[in-house]
């Protein structure tokens, strides 16, 4: 399905934007994921924490999970298909985790008295693989893209970006968008949240490439279920109704200097808690007297 796109971003010369203008100008302060427009749906004062105060968090052994698993699935199809087998996978861990390590040292501090052992913890990790395996087949797929960074700028001057795991293109020429997750998944009442995300990407893909995803696929290892959507125009258009809505209120939030913390059932995962007025907390000064956010580029 393809339909009208909105008008083309500019640059101050008058000269369309490219891609590559996109991504050079990319920047904490300009720009909205999907991670960042949840967390600010979650709580504005953990928005605030994560991207105007950068605090550090403790490395998760959940995401970290999650890195290695999307990892070993991503270069799964750099095999050839005949290749790409359960055992395959499994050999592919190891080293994957060690790269990870490599490059993040300190995830080593993950394993202790209150936390799974590594060998148990890579167990987890195997048995999501092995999870994979029982929802598709991949010797039978050859996806067109993975971990794809994507991103377009709306006429407001918000730009959009997030990566993608995977994209598959049929032989009529119709787009499927893929998303692992090593959780379980959500209820009824939580699927909309879940979808967000995919219609996120869904609408950068409608904006960049004039072509709206026939289905949106989320890949559940957690408990072996998959949630498909197939979107249309309308659910993009409102999808871009609540960015451009949400970056208003991050907005109104940045000039006025009041991030209002959301007490919920997620607190219990938050690092930040000690930081938080709803747990007695005192939040640090922001970085600059006015308020403003401090721009700083994405690297990732």
């Amino acid at each position: 399905m393809t339909a009208a796109l909105s008008p083309s971003p500019t640059e101050s010369d008058g000269s369309p934007a490219t891609t590559d203008d996109i991504f050079a100008g990319l920047t904490r302060t300009n720009s909205l994921s999907p991670s960042r427009a949840s967390d600010f749906m979650t709580c504005p004062l953990l928005y605030r924490f994560r991207v105007i105060d950068r605090l550090p968090e403790a490395p998760s052994i959940d995401a970290a999970r999650g890195s290695v698993v999307h990892r070993v699935l991503e270069d799964l199809f750099d095999l050839p298909a005949g290749e790409r087998t359960h055992s395959r996978a499994n050999s592919l861990l190891a080293p994957v985790w060690q790269q990870l390590l490599d490059g993040e040292p300190e995830l080593a501090e993950m394993f202790g008295d209150d936390t799974p052992d590594l060998a148990t913890w890579l167990e987890s990790c195997r048995n999501l693989l092995g999870r994979y395996f029982t929802l598709e087949d991949p010797q039978r797929l050859e996806p067109a893209e993975r971990e794809v960074h994507v991103a377009t700028r709306l006429g407001s001057g918000l730009t959009l970006h997030g990566y993608i795991d995977r994209v598959d293109v049929a032989p009529t020429g119709e787009l499927r968008i893929v998303d692992y997750k090593t959780g379980k998944s959500p209820g009824e009442h939580f699927e909309a949240q879940a979808l967000f995300q995919m219609k996120f990407y869904a609408l950068v893909v409608w904006r960049t490439r004039g072509v709206i995803p026939r289905v949106l696929q989320l890949v559940y290892l957690g408990n072996g279920e998959m949630l498909r959507y197939e979107p249309d125009e309308r659910d993009l258009l409102a999808t871009e109704r609540k960015v451009e809505a949400l970056w208003q209120a991050i907005q109104r939030a940045t000039d006025s200097g009041e991030w209002r913390p959301r007490k919920s059932v997620l607190c219990g995962w938050c690092d930040h808690q000690a930081l938080c007025p709803e747990w007695g907390g005192t939040p640090p000064a922001l970085p600059e007297a006015t308020g403003a956010q401090v721009p700083s580029p994405i690297t990732g």
